[in-house]
């Protein structure tokens, strides 16, 4: 028997590509497509911002308050998502600053994940038995508003030099424990591929390192870094897992998915962790938008986190419970897949705490009562 194969639009197609603000409508592609170029044109300034979207009088305040404390950076691709009529368009909210950074809370923390204090050589924070997290940079081709690493990030003085470097290749050789490494930043894709490869081929060169995590948010931001080549470098030292970062529909381009098809067709295994964000993110259905597309883009949701308590970002935190709700309306009414954990990441290096709804009704002795997704409850008896 003879089968017809039916052939309908490509899934990218579902996705739309970003639309060149009139700014740099002329750009060569050659040029809109180098991840080069792209950092160097990132707006820093608000007379650069102010020719892409209509800026506010509290965004203009705003960045001559904040800009000091924590620079704007924004590539032109992560511009042209921005509404540039909407003050609260979700790519707006991230990538440019608001009144609400000025707001110290008391409880607000310089670091607050402690990993300064866990931290044996520079560069390195080492708080779990077989793990580190490995600082190669403090650049990041957008700062968002949210950062939690807002003391190092945008702040040359804090850049990761050759002796820190190899400080902390040092010490992950010496320490025969660590079986997981945490390639972190800033965004260490703000290295060039040669370095990358370096501190790659360094520690797949090690026998007690087994994996390796590239944590980037280069596929949101400036999806142009991923090129070819560059994937076709990371085929050598696999397994490598990448840990991205989407936190809204938006921001699901082609670009993005081509950048994610890059790296998922060179073997890579993609994950994200959203961060819940207040007026950006904190709805179900935006949550679910957003995993069902990066599930399209071979991207599997794997964290939601609880905003950190760092300074200058309260104004996007949420209640805990607004995290809890989003998993139960997502749990049981999508696929499992597309349920990531939600968790606290501690304050003070207390590590990553999962928080879930309430399932088990009672429990006496062997029999549990348990409810499902529909708050149908059913009884399950232990032997």
């Amino acid at each position: 028997m003879a089968f017809n194969i039916v052939t309908k639009n490509n899934v990218r197609d579902r996705f739309k590509r970003a639309v060149r603000p009139e700014i740099w409508a002329n750009s060569e592609d050659k040029d809109w497509n180098n991840w080069v170029w792209q950092q160097q044109k990132r707006i820093k300034s608000m007379e650069q911002l102010e020719k892409v979207i209509h800026v506010t009088a509290e965004e203009r305040d705003a960045f001559a308050q904040s800009n000091e404390m924590f620079n704007m950076g924004i590539t032109p691709y992560y511009a042209s998502l921005i509404d540039p009529d909407d003050p609260n368009c979700p790519i707006r909210l991230q990538s440019v600053p608001k009144y609400g950074e000025l707001n110290i809370l008391s409880t607000d923390l310089e670091d607050p994940l402690g990993e300064e204090r866990d931290m044996p050589v520079p560069g390195i924070t080492h708080r779990y038995p077989d793990r580190v997290l490995f600082y190669t940079t403090h650049n990041c081709p957008v700062y968002c508003r949210h950062c939690t690493r807002k003391r190092k990030v945008s702040d040359p003085s804090s850049s990761a030099a050759n002796k820190q470097l190899e400080d902390g290749l040092a010490y992950i050789e010496a320490h025969l424990e660590i079986r997981d490494v945490v390639i972190s930043g800033g965004d260490p894709l703000s290295n060039s591929d040669e370095r990358l490869e370096y501190i790659l081929s360094r520690l797949r060169s090690m026998d007690h390192i087994e994996v390796f995590r590239i944590g980037t948010r280069n596929l949101v931001t400036l999806p142009q870094r991923v090129t070819q080549n560059f994937a076709d470098m990371l085929k050598k030292y696999h397994p490598v897992f990448i840990h991205t970062h989407f936190n809204h529909p938006k921001e699901c381009t082609q670009e993005a998915f081509d950048a994610c098809t890059r790296l998922a067709d060179a073997g890579c295994i993609l994950h994200n962790q959203m961060v819940l964000l207040k007026g950006v993110n904190d709805h179900p259905q935006i949550v679910k938008e957003l995993n069902h597309k990066l599930l399209m883009m071979r991207v599997r949701p794997y964290y939601i986190y609880q905003c950190d308590l760092s300074q200058g970002i309260s104004h996007f935190r949420t209640p805990v419970e607004v995290g809890i709700n989003i998993i139960e309306n997502l749990r049981g009414w999508t696929s499992g897949m597309a349920v990531p954990h939600f968790v606290i990441d501690a304050p003070g290096g207390g590590g990553k705490i999962p928080l879930l709804p309430e399932y088990v009704v009672k429990h006496e002795g062997k029999k549990w009562v348990l409810r499902n997704f529909r708050n149908e409850q059913f009884e399950y008896i232990e032997p």
